[in-house]
Order: C-alpha cells, then sequence, then structure tokens
C-alpha cells in the first residue's frame, strides 16, 4: 500500500468500529476510492458487513455527516471519501477548502479520527489514477490512516 499509515503488516481490525462517509458527486470516482477503503479493510480481517458506509450528496457535505457519525455513531473512526474536480470557476476552491477544514474541525472538536479520502485534483484523469484499484488507491490509503489513528488514540486513552 502506498500509505504513510505504517501498520505492522500482521496487524488487524479487532473491535474497531469505522464508518465511512462518502459524495454521491463524482461517484465513478468516489465508489472506486469505496471498493479500495472496503478492500483494505478486509484484508486487515475486518469484515465487510460491519464497515458501516453513509452517502452524502457532495463533498460540501462530508462534515456534517462525520460529525453526526463521531458523536452519535459509536465509532472509533471514520472515513471520509469524495472528489473534487478543479473547474473553471473558483467553486472548487471554496468546496476543497470548506470540506478540509470542516472535516479537522469535527475531528479536533470530537476526538475521533476522521480520515482525509477526499480527492481534490485538476483532472479527471488524475482522480482515475488516485481511485484505480491498485496500490495507490487513496481510499486504502485513507482506511490505513483511519486505522492508525484509532489504534494511537485507544492506547493513549
Amino acid at each position: 500500500m502506498g500509505t504513510a499509515a505504517t501498520l505492522p503488516a500482521d496487524f488487524t481490525v479487532g473491535d474497531l468500529r469505522f464508518a465511512i462517509v462518502a459524495s454521491r458527486y463524482n461517484d465513478n470516482i468516489v465508489s472506486a476510492l469505496i471498493e479500495g477503503a472496503r478492500s483494505a479493510w478486509s484484508a486487515r480481517g475486518g469484515n465487510p458487513s460491519t464497515l458501516q458506509l453513509e452517502r452524502v450528496p457532495g463533498a460540501f457535505e462530508l462534515p456534517l455527516a462525520a460529525r453526526a457519525l463521531a458523536q452519535n455513531g459509536g465509532v472509533d473512526a471514520v472515513v471520509a471519501l469524495g472528489c473534487v474536480i478543479r473547474g473553471e470557476t473558483a467553486h472548487f476552491d471554496y468546496i476543497a477548502a470548506a470540506c478540509a477544514h470542516g472535516l479537522q474541525r469535527v475531528m479536533l472538536d470530537s476526538g475521533v479520527p476522521i480520515s482525509f479520502g477526499v480527492l481534490t485534483v485538476n483532472t479527471l484523469g488524475q482522480a482515475l489514477q488516485r481511485a484505480a484499484a491498485d496500490s495507490n488507491n487513496k481510499g486504502a490509503e485513507a482506511l490505513e490512516t483511519a486505522l492508525a489513528m484509532a489504534t494511537l488514540l485507544r492506547r493513549l486513552r
């Protein structure tokens, strides 16, 4: 896996409870990210049926759903997945920044790790590359990061 979240090869999810909150916008890309996250969960011994998935309209709505899951979902971490592709207007800048800041705020306010698996790319080709079913899938990377943070926080508490 091309992730900075270095977990031991034999690491398993154990009793960790995770949720994915994913955008419906750019669904072909986001669905591939979801599959990457599910594959990483399964590869770490997680039962696919225990990985909660909630969908929202777009990246702008991810923080609110992540907040609800962090506060009321009984989860150890939330993996936020989405895709914002730069266009010809400033819309990209506003949505990408609001999403990133909102998710960070949820994480800091709740103390629940929120993994940022939202692609913010210039082109569709870049998005497809980062959502490919290989070791570069950013959905899998976001899941691995959430595992690392949930494990760390559990140890620190």
